[in-house]
This record gives structure tokens, sequence and C-alpha cells, in this order.
């Protein structure tokens, strides 16, 4: 019988809030650990507390009003808010052993997101141009519900999603959002569905041997 890939890859799903420097500490460690095969890959699901992360594409002007903390995250992309009610996935896996490709990744990741999203009841896409994962608001426009960001260093992954559950909507207007004025955020809570973290990430773990699956080249985009 084939090994169940939830069970190679250590998971790790956290009640309390953990602070985003000690979470970024505790990545950075643990990319160096699978990079020496010193540890298992993993994936860690969590939540921060309010704060504003700059990514190696942030642009001051897009920082309108820095009214929590600001950090530099090391990661691609622009400015993103995480907060009590987002769920984020920190997934630290070793593209040695799954295909080397970036681009792959990256598409792998908002597929596994799309998927598990479509599994509780929501219909979610990518967009050409835009980053993130977009679904439709309740009235009717485009709006952001997770964001991607990611940084592979010794060909080990860092960072990866965040999905909006019941985020305070407000606290995104301190910055532009990935730097997308045009569109804006939206959550599960304002969609009309009230799901657990715990919840959410059961559903992140069926779907996650589809999205390894995608990555290992079976498939570089899931259904």
């Amino acid at each position: 019988m084939a090994q169940d890939p939830t069970e190679t890859v250590e998971w790790c799903a956290e009640t309390a809030q953990i602070g985003y420097r000690d979470a970024l500490a505790t990545m950075m460690e643990r990319n160096r650990a699978i990079a020496e095969g010193d540890a298992r890959e993993k994936i860690w699901l969590l939540e921060h507390p309010p704060v504003y992360t700059a990514g190696t594409s942030a642009d001051g002007a897009e920082l309108l009003d820095p009214r929590f903390e600001v950090v530099e995250a090391g990661r691609g992309g622009r400015y993103t808010y995480h907060g009590p009610g987002q769920r984020v996935g920190y997934i630290m896996l070793d593209l040695k052993e799954r295909g080397r490709d970036v681009r792959c990744f990256v598409h792998s990741v908002e597929g596994w997101v799309i998927a598990t999203l479509a599994d509780i009841g929501v219909e979610s896409w990518r967009s050409e141009g835009r980053i993130g994962i977009w679904t439709r608001d309740i009235d009717g426009r485009e709006a952001k519900i997770g964001a991607i960001g990611v940084r592979v260093r010794r060909w080990v992954t860092m960072h990866g999603f965040s999905v909006n559950l019941a985020p305070d909507l407000s606290h995104f207007t301190g910055i532009v959002p990935c730097g997308i004025e045009e569109f804006g955020v939206t959550s599960l809570q304002r969609l009309g569905i009230d799901l657990a973290p715990q919840a959410f990430d059961e559903a992140l773990r069926n779907r996650f041997g589809d999205f390894l699956d995608a990555l290992e080249g079976k498939a570089c985009a899931l259904p």
C-alpha cells in the first residue's frame, strides 16, 4: 500500500497565535535543517497577531497607515496583512526531491488553496496579472480571499499562503494589499461561511496528496 502523503511530511497546526518574527526565525532554522538533511519537511498552519509584512518588491508608498508592526519578510511580493481570523500556511518542502520547479510550486500552492476552498463551497480562481486567490464578493465584484508569497532557499521552500476565514477586514486598509488598489479583500465570514480554523486545516490536509501530485509533475495544475 502506498504511504499516506500526509505522513511523510510533518504537520503542525497551532491553536495559539505565533508572533511573526518568532515564526520567521523558526521557519529559517527549519529551512536550514531540511536543506542539510537534519529535519523532515513541514507544513505549519497558524495565526499571527496583527502585523504588516513587506516582501522584496514592497513599495513604501503602499504602506498607507502603519498602525501595526511592519516586518521585512524576505519573501517575494509586496505588502501583506496577517492577523487573527486569517489562517496562514507555511510550506517547507525540499524541491530537490520534488522537481526543482519554482513556477510549478507556486502554481501548485495556488491550486491547493483553490481546491480546498471549492470543497467548503467557495468558488475561487487565479487571475492573470494579479497575484493571489480571487473570488466573487457579496457585491458581485472580484475580491481577494487568499494571498500567496514564497521564498526558496537552497531549494527548500518557505512562506506559503494565507486565507481569510474571519479577520477584521478594516485592518487591510493600512496597506495596498499586494500592490492592487482596484480590488477589495473578502473573507469566508463575509461570504456567509463560518468555518473554524481546525475545519479549514482538515480540508487542506484532505487535498495535500493532490498538491504533491501536482508539484511532482503528475499534473502541474490541480482540478
